[in-house]
């Protein structure tokens, strides 16, 4: 039963609502990956990723956004990396997820990054502000001011399910770093993830027109090794939204 949300209509979408089904938001780069893997690598990650978990779950896939925080640490503007800054894109991300607060979808919301495995790289960071600010903005709206401090909440915690903790309504998932599996750029993880998702994607013969360090490895990749860790990853998101 689930469905992409660019090809959804408001039935899919109410019955969606009604069931509180979990959002799945899919965000990457437009970023360099060397000459034998696609710019669109960290988004295609992602996408694939929540395809998957859909196959598995009722779900909705919202369209992925292939614009994000790149940086230039891998290379710079001139190997045709897009960068938005991390101001810029926290912005974005706010006003997406505040329409999806005020639209009636249950608060079940999540991010998936394939780009960087650290919680406090721009791209993550910029997702989380994001939502941390919404969610204690539309705390303070629905609840008042002094919502935490106020009396009547003293046992916030003890009574606090998982599907009600407002830490929980937006949820920022790295998912390299989900299922404790290896990670790298354009290199054998990477690559073997890719070529697992979308064969034929990787360009291996391409290799020789660079000497890229981090693509060295890419040689020995396998749609083998990328179905163990998509998998990995894919079943410890099912149950984590499973749990809702």
């Amino acid at each position: 039963m689930s469905f992409n949300m660019e090809l959804g209509y408001p039935r899919e979408a109410e019955k969606a609502k009604s069931e509180k089904w979990p959002i799945i938001i899919p965000v990457g780069t437009m970023e360099y990956h060397s000459t034998h893997c696609p710019y669109g690598c960290d988004t295609l990650v992602a996408m694939g990723i929540a395809r998957e978990v859909a196959k598995r779950i009722n779900a909705v896939v919202f369209p992925p956004i292939w614009y994000g925080v790149a940086s230039y640490a891998v290379a710079g503007p001139e190997k045709n990396t897009i960068q938005v800054e991390c101001d810029t894109f926290e912005a974005y991300m706010y006003d997406i997820l505040k329409s999806l607060f005020k639209s009636g979808f249950n608060k079940n919301i999540y991010i998936l990054i394939a780009h960087q495995t650290e919680d406090y790289l721009p791209m993550a960071l910029a997702c989380m502000k994001a939502a941390k600010k919404l969610t204690f903005e539309s705390l303070d709206e629905t609840q008042g001011y002094g919502w935490w401090g106020n009396n009547k909440t003293r046992d916030f915690y003890e009574n606090l399910s998982e599907e009600d903790n407002p830490w929980n309504w937006v949820r920022v998932i790295l998912t390299h770093a989900l299922a404790d599996c290896p990670s790298d750029h354009a290199g054998i993880y990477e690559c073997s993830e890719l070529e697992y998702l979308y064969p034929g994607c990787i360009k291996l013969e391409r290799l020789k027109e660079t000497d890229d360090w981090f693509a060295e490895t890419a040689c020995d990749m396998s749609a083998d090794i990328g179905k163990e860790s998509i998998e990995k990853t894919v079943d410890q998101l099912v149950k984590m939204m499973q749990k809702k």
